[in-house]
């Protein structure tokens, strides 16, 4: 591996949007005074931030709840850097709207870097909440503790958390040419890297491999972590890796419609169809997915 292998800088990857402050999640006073001037993001049954232009529409939970009030069924995400609380609700619980309902994807383009990582916070969660109202053990119904982060079942009384489910993403290459392929329910033209799912009992690195040679008979030489991002559809952590792989001629079954070989100069072209489509070529991913960040990683580092 290049480099020291202990970092010697910062790194800002390691902050997040907010401080989730997991000590005042136990803490209900503490939340209730926070309440009152906090910030709530609605998110409705579909996944929408109710939105105002280009950011959230985030009440205070004194504008939601008068007098004593308190987060009642909101989570509790976090503080920001003024110390303000921030919390998540279900849209349909609160009786105000907003001008405009603004799905993840489109928040990630178009909002600050701050808002969209609130958002996909609050959404992830929330959906877990919807989708996980028994216990999975018994089948008795949910209660939420640790505002909102934990969910006792009334029954066995066993402790549910917030899943997230890891999946790596792939830039392969062999050398000097990046493999990219596509399903046939993505719209035209758009082509991406491999990503899959990780199955119990394999490393990350195990999981590329088999991913790869599934989806398109390419087998795997090496690969090396370089990056991650949460990807909350609904509820996944996406992990980026280089690869290196033999340079087998790809083959494509179920799960794609059609993978290839694409030297620099092609991706290059496609990357440029971001600003000036010739309606013709493949296309890549668009900016806020790690799939780009990649694919634009493995360019720099063949000299594009």
């Amino acid at each position: 591996m290049d480099g020291p292998l202990i970092p010697v800088a910062d790194d800002p990857a390691c902050t997040g949007a907010l401080d989730r402050a997991d000590a005042l999640r136990a803490d209900p006073e503490a939340l209730s005074r926070l309440w009152q001037d906090g910030r709530v993001l609605l998110v409705d049954a579909e996944g929408r931030a109710l939105s105002v232009g280009d950011a959230p529409y985030a009440p205070r939970g004194g504008e939601l709840s008068r007098g004593p009030g308190g987060p009642g069924a909101a989570i509790f995400l976090g503080l920001d850097g003024d110390g303000t609380a921030w919390f998540a609700l279900d849209a349909a619980l609160v009786a105000v709207d907003a001008p405009e309902r603004t799905d993840v994807r489109t928040a990630a383009a178009s909002w600050s870097a701050f808002h969209a990582g609130v958002f996909a916070q609050a959404r992830a969660l929330l959906h877990w909440r919807r989708s996980h109202r028994h216990c999975g053990i018994c089948g008795a119904t949910l209660g939420h503790e640790r505002a909102g982060w934990l969910g006792r079942c009334s029954g066995c009384k066993r402790e549910h958390y917030p899943r997230t489910d890891p999946a790596i993403i792939a830039a392969v290459t062999d050398g000097e040419r990046l493999l990219l392929g596509r399903p046939s329910s993505w719209v035209p033209r758009r082509y991406s890297l491999v990503a899959g799912f990780v199955e119990p009992g394999e490393t990350l690195e195990q999981t590329v491999a088999r991913e790869v040679l599934e989806e398109t008979r390419v087998r795997v030489r090496a690969c090396r972590y370089l990056g991650s991002q949460p990807w909350p559809f609904p509820g996944q952590l996406m992990l980026g890796f280089m690869a290196l792989a033999h340079p087998d001629e790809p083959q494509v079954f179920d799960e794609l419609e059609d993978a290839r070989w694409f030297g620099p100069a092609e991706v290059r072209r496609a990357l440029e169809r971001e600003h000036a489509d010739d309606g013709t070529g493949p296309t890549l991913p668009p900016r806020v997915s790690i799939a780009r960040w990649l694919i634009e990683h493995w360019l720099a580092a063949v000299g594009g």
